[in-house]
Parts: C-alpha cells; structure tokens; sequence
C-alpha cells in the first residue's frame, strides 16, 4: 500500500496543474471566465500536499540525520521510444534533492497564482494567462521529476516556450514580445549546449537514465579510467545548457527583459522555476562534476563574473523591478559560486550543492515576496514603476511596505534572516576553498568578488526600499489622488511569503535541520561535517549592515549626495545604468552581423537561387509555347494533325520495308 502510495504520488504532482491547465483551456473561456484561475489554485494546492508528503518519504527519519541510508522513490508512467538498444521510458524520480525543489515550486507557484488571480482581474487574457502558468509549472514539474536526461530534456525546452508565452503575454506591447523573443533565443544558445551533452552522455554510457548513470561508481571509475577527459567536455556543455537557463554571463541579457511580462510572472521565473533549472541541473549532475574540478572553477568562475556584473548594473538602476532583476541574476552567480568551490577539494563537494540548493530555496521565498510587492506598487501607481516618480508609499501602502522590506532584508542579508544563512554558508565554503586547495588563489579572488557583491546588493536594495518607501509622499498622475494598497487575495500571499523570508532560513543555521539533508540524494559521495564560519558570519553582517547604512545616508538623510555623485562621475553612472554594455555589444558585434549575414543569404535566396529555379521551370513553358497553338480547342486541327501523324508514321513503315526489300536482294 505504501509503495503504491508514493509511486502515484509522483505521477499527482505534475498531473494536477496538468489538469488544471486542461480544465482552463477547454471550459475556462466560456464558463465564468473570472474564475479561471481556480482549477490551477486547487490543482496547485493538490501538488503541495503531495510534495510534501514526498519530503517526509525520501528521508523517512528527519532531515538533520547525517547517516540515514539514501532513498528514492521510482515510478515508470508507460515506455516511450524502445527501438534496438535505445530504451527510454517516461520514468518519473524523485529523491532528496527534488522533493525539495518540488516543495519550494508549488508552494511558491500556488501564493503567485492566487496573488495574480487578483492582479490580473479584469484583463482580456485572464484565462489565457492561467493556462499557461498551469502549463508552466507543470513543465517545471516534470523537468524536476524526469527520471532520464532525454525527459529532462524535453520539458527543459517546455519551460521555456511557457517562459515565451508568459514573457510575451501582451504581445500587443513590441517591448514585452521583443522580451519574449530575446529569451526564447538565448535560450537556444545554452540548450545546443545542453543537446550536445546528452549525446556525449549516450556515447559514453550508453543510457540517460539517472539511476543507471549516478548510481554505479564502478561504471564511472571504468570511464575515468578509460577517457578521462570525457567527463570534462560533458560537465562543460552541461553548464552550458546552465548558463542559458539561469541566465549566467555571457547569456544572462533576456532576464532583466523579461519583466515585460505580467509580474506574477516575473516572480514565478525569478523566483521559483525558469531560472532555478540550471542551478539544478549542476546540482543533480554532481557525481559527474566531482571528476570535473577544472570544469568547476569555470563554473565558480562564471556564477562570480556574473554576480558581481548584475550588482553594478543594479546600482543604478530606476526601474524598481529591474533592480530586482537584476538582483536575481546577481544571487543566481551565488549559487555557481557555491556549485564551483567543489573544484576546491572532493569534501566539499556535498556541501557546496548543499549550500548553493538552500541558497535557491531561501532566494525564492524573499525574491517572490519582493516581485509581487513590486507588483502592488505598481498595481496601486497605476502601472507606473520608475522610482522617480513616486516617493514615500509606507503609509499609503503599509502592507506593501512591511512585505517589501521583509524581503529586502533577507535579501541584504540582516543577520539571523534567511538570507543571511544561506549567503553565509556559500561564503563559508569559499573561504574554506580557498584555504585547502592547490587553487587557492583563485578561490581567494572568488571570495573577495562574493565579499564585494555582498556589500553591493544590502546597498542597491535598500537603495530601491528607501527611494519607493520613504522621503516626501509622490504620487505620479496615473495613480490618482488616493492609492489603494493590496487588496486581500493579494495581502494573504505577501504576508505568507514575507514571513518565510524571515524564518525559513532558521531549518539550516541554528537548527542544523537541512544541514546533511541532501547527503539523501543517492550517488551523491560520502558528505563530511561542515562547521560554521563565525569569522564569514561576522564579516557578511558587518557587510549588510553597512550597505544599508550607506543607502540611508545618501537617500533619506542627505538625498542630493546620489545626484551629486551621478553629476561627478557620469562615466561610471552610464557604465552602470547601461548594464556595462553588454547588451549593446551584443546587438553590435553578434546580433548585427548575424543580422547582416542574414540579410546576404536573403539576397542570394532570391536573386540566384530563385533564378536558378525560374529558369529550370521556364525550359517547360518554353516547350509548351511551341506547342500551343496546336492546342487551340478545334476539333478539325486535331484531326489534320492526326492525318499528319498518320500519313508520317506511313512513310516510315514504306521506307523501313523498301530498305528491308533491297538489302534481301
């Protein structure tokens, strides 16, 4: 019964928003079109509970028990491709690692679908937004449950059509379907990638299936032994495939746009899904990265070019949900920070997914509650969001404001909140390294970025707080003369999702409850005792604290100082507004003369390739103009012709016998 229990527990998860998108898609347009959203509420809630449920069967003793055997449940949904030697079901799995990340994408997904079947009553598309965000986290669903890289596969190019669709949900707006496109794009980039690998995979293994790769040590000892550097080329696409999806430098451009879209949407791909499927697919491939360390320092490499990269650019930033995309890019470097300081020394290497996976679930809780507080300034602005238009909301929108600086502490880092737990953990396992390596030297500079960043994102996030929530109350014409806060369907999940952003971390830190929880996740190797780092701890404090004193010194007490700053140093303000151009010189150096390139093609298509096929198709009608006009219609032409026909066919025969005759004789 139990067994059967948890193998149909897998299959409900992606089933219920399945159905729910269905529902919405068959019935949603014509039977209460304002309540569209509550199939994917419900369905959402149903894929909670199991979720959670799912939690307590992958580690049935408790999370905080260092030496619980391994544990995963496997179902197979039916046989999908069996052709020779190639067997590839729709097998769904799930083990420590994806209970958790199923836990943090349906308990965020379901607080933004009922935040959103507020913010977005009354538009045209209500149902049609509906459908696709069921789509889309069932897509997410599934990437995470696929039991195989093919599967995986699949549903990582299905995440991101629904990130196309939901990015582009006004395509009436250019700006929002030039996002939409832009991410669709990029994407590819790192998904050729991600294709590449799983051939590697194929050829080297000769399967995909998870369990069969990650699970046999003897088979990886064969191919290490055998093509060493087999492994290298295969984590490298694999990050590859990573740096598109979770938007790493030098493909992290679509993700600032994509806060085109609706903002529910905007949370959801920052939050919860989208961008985390790279961050776990690193993750999930560790028994493949700890054979890789030069691969790793790239990884680690990457994530602080980009963290450090995304916090410049936030510093300028006027677009309140710019700032925090960027922010989101930002925390994402983070985690590969943590994913590549395995490269330090193979004991690190459970920590370094540990902390980076509860980096991921912690970024969620507080980047989902800043997102949809943004969502409601701009709600209550009347869809106004550049921060130089209004000041001094905390009173006109209190519960908008006590969410929103909820998440910008967790995610400044205050002490005891939980991004301070979870940002000191990966400075932790940087520091340590970047002392027990024979890289350690790199490592250094990988801390010192981390250090930096830190410092960067307390100053640009309370730079946002303080510009939207204090100084003289400004309202822009748009709003009215009396803003409304959230209402309540938008009130309940702000207030849930602030208040996980002030405790959640408390289940690593002082509790140590998901300290060895991902020591579960089979084929991971052997974890060790991580201590705390008292000396990071104190250092990120003194950091955060810091960068928050500096936002409040140059925006509340003395506001001119930033417009004197930015009249000083106008260089660096445009360097840093203008993301350090890397936008720009993308457009300039690939995108134009790609388009060029493009445009060249075009002319030879039509002017000699087309040429070359008009004149082949022009030796027919040459033909039949000759012909023509004995095809006119009149009967007595095509009888003096036949005549003709015969009277020729005649003198052949005539000639043939008298040549037949005179040779005899």
């Amino acid at each position: 019964m139990t067994d059967w229990l948890q193998e149909n527990v897998l299959w409900l998860i992606p089933a219920a928003p399945l159905l729910a998108c269905l529902w919405i898609v068959l019935v949603g347009h014509v039977i209460r079109r304002q309540y569209a959203h509550r199939p994917l509420v419900i369905g959402l809630a149903v894929a909670l509970v199991a979720s959670l449920y799912l939690l307590t069967v992958v580690v049935p003793h408790g999370f905080g028990h260092e030496h619980e055997p391994s544990h995963s449940v496997v179902t197979t949904v039916y046989q999908w491709i069996q052709i020779g030697t190639i067997d590839i079901p729709v097998k769904l799995r799930a083990d420590a690692m994806s209970a958790l990340m199923l836990t943090m994408v349906t308990s965020v997904s379901l607080l933004v679908a009922i935040f959103a079947s507020s913010y977005m009553k009354g538009d045209p598309g209500y149902p049609r937004f509906f459908a696709a965000m069921a789509l889309f986290v069932f897509s997410m669903c599934m990437l995470v449950l696929a039991g195989n890289f093919l599967l995986l596969f699949v549903f990582w190019e299905a995440v991101g059509l629904c990130s196309y669709l939901l990015i582009g949900f006004w395509f009436h707006k250019p700006s929002a379907a030039a996002a939409a496109k832009k991410a669709f794009v990029v994407n590819r980039i790192g998904d050729f990638g991600f294709i590449l690998a799983i051939f590697l995979i194929w050829q080297t293994f000769g399967t995909l299936d998870f369990q069969t790769l990650f699970e046999s040590p003897q088979r990886i000892a064969e191919v290490l032994k055998s093509q060493p550097e087999m492994f290298h080329w295969i984590c490298l696409l694999l990050f590859v495939g990573a740096v598109g999806k979770s938007a790493q430098f030098p493909l992290q451009v679509w993700l600032p746009d994509a806060m085109e879209g609706p903002t529910p949407v905007s949370a959801l791909i920052h939050a919860a899904t989208m961008v985390t499927a790279g961050v776990y697919l690193v993750a999930r491939c560790t028994p493949f990265f700890v054979h890789a360390p030069q691969v790793q320092m790239i990884v680690a490499g990457i994530g602080a070019a980009t963290a450090l990269i995304a916090a410049i650019t936030a510093l300028t930033q006027y677009d309140l949900k710019r700032v925090l995309a960027y922010s989101t890019v930002s925390q994402l470097g983070y985690m590969f920070m943590a994913l590549g300081a395995a490269g330090g020394g193979a004991e690190l290497a459970v920590p370094a997914v540990t902390f980076a996976m509860f980096h991921m679930f912690t970024h969620a809780f507080f980047k989902a509650v800043l997102f949809l507080s943004a969502g409601s300034v701009m709600h209550a602005m009347g869809d106004v969001i550049d921060m130089r238009r209004f000041s001094g909301l905390r009173k006109a929108l209190p519960i908008t404001h006590w969410t929103f600086l909820a998440g910008a502490l967790a995610l400044a880092g205050v002490p005891l909140l939980s991004g301070f737990w979870s940002k000191d953990e990966i400075l932790a396992v940087l520091a340590a390294a970047s002392r027990g390596s024979e890289h350690g030297g790199f490592y250094s500079v990988i801390l010192g970025i981390a250090l930096l960043t830190s410092l960067m994102t307390a100053f640009y996030t309370f730079r946002a707080y303080f510009m939207t929530f204090w100084g003289d109350e400004k309202f822009p014409e748009e709003a009215g003369h009396h803003p409304h806060d959230a209402p309540p369907a938008m009130a309940g999940p702000l207030a849930i999702l602030a208040g996980a952003a002030l405790v959640v971390g408390l289940i690593s830190g002082p509790t140590h409850l998901y300290a060895h929880y991902l020591h579960h996740t089979p084929g991971f190797p052997e974890g060790h005792e991580f201590p705390m780092d008292w000396l990071m701890m104190g250092v990120s404090s003194v950091l955060a604290i810091g960068g928050i004193g500096v936002a409040y010194l140059m925006y509340v007490r003395s506001p001119k100082t930033a417009e004197n700053l930015k009249n000083r140093l106008p260089i660096p303000f445009l360097v840093s507004n203008e993301g350090l151009f890397i936008d720009w010189c993308g457009y300039k150096f690939i995108a134009s003369p790609l388009r060029g390139f493009a445009k060249v093609c075009e002319l030879f298509d039509r002017w000699v390739i087309d040429t070359l096929v008009d004149c082949v198709g022009f030796i027919p009608a040459l033909f039949g103009s000759v012909l023509r006009p004995i095809q006119n219609g009149m009967v007595q032409n095509y009888a003096m012709v036949m005549m003709i026909g015969l009277l020729v066919c005649l003198i052949t025969v005539l000639r043939a016998l008298a040549v037949t005759t005179s040779g005899t004789m």
